[in-house]
């Protein structure tokens, strides 16, 4: 009895010290594209000077939301420049709409047009849209 008791004892403390802690999951946001209408929600071949209209519908998922960003990268770049920052108010951290007309440049080339959102933990969602200038 002893022996069997020891035994129980021994695999509840190794089962108890082999558990490990559940760790926060870092779910990033919810974000979508809008579609219908006049809006663009994909990759698209446009002329120089073309105006496509862009627009975003972003949810809390975990962490509220913070910030949104729109950045563009030309002709292959990795890196990209900033068009506009917004910080979410108070309101806006469960969920956020957005629209905007992106205006492709006057020469020819491709344009990457990268949406992201993040929330309070630092997750970020990002969807991206490439125009193609001829």
């Amino acid at each position: 009895m002893k022996l069997t008791l020891c035994t129980l004892l021994i695999a509840a403390l190794a089962s108890f010290f082999s558990c490990k802690k559940k760790t926060d999951a870092h779910v990033p946001p919810s974000v979508s594209f809008k579609t219908g209408g006049n809006y663009t929600s994909g990759n698209k071949t446009v002329n120089k000077n073309d105006t496509v209209l862009v627009g975003i519908s972003a949810t809390k998922t975990e962490d509220d939301l913070r910030s949104y960003n729109i950045s563009v990268a030309y002709d292959g770049a990795t890196g990209t420049t900033t068009k506009y920052q917004y910080y979410l108010s108070t309101s806006e951290y469960n969920s956020f709409s957005k629209d905007y007309q992106v205006i492709a440049r006057n020469q020819t080339g491709s344009e990457r047009w990268v949406f992201s959102i993040q929330d309070k933990d630092g997750n970020i969602t990002q969807k991206t849209i490439t125009l193609t200038v001829q």
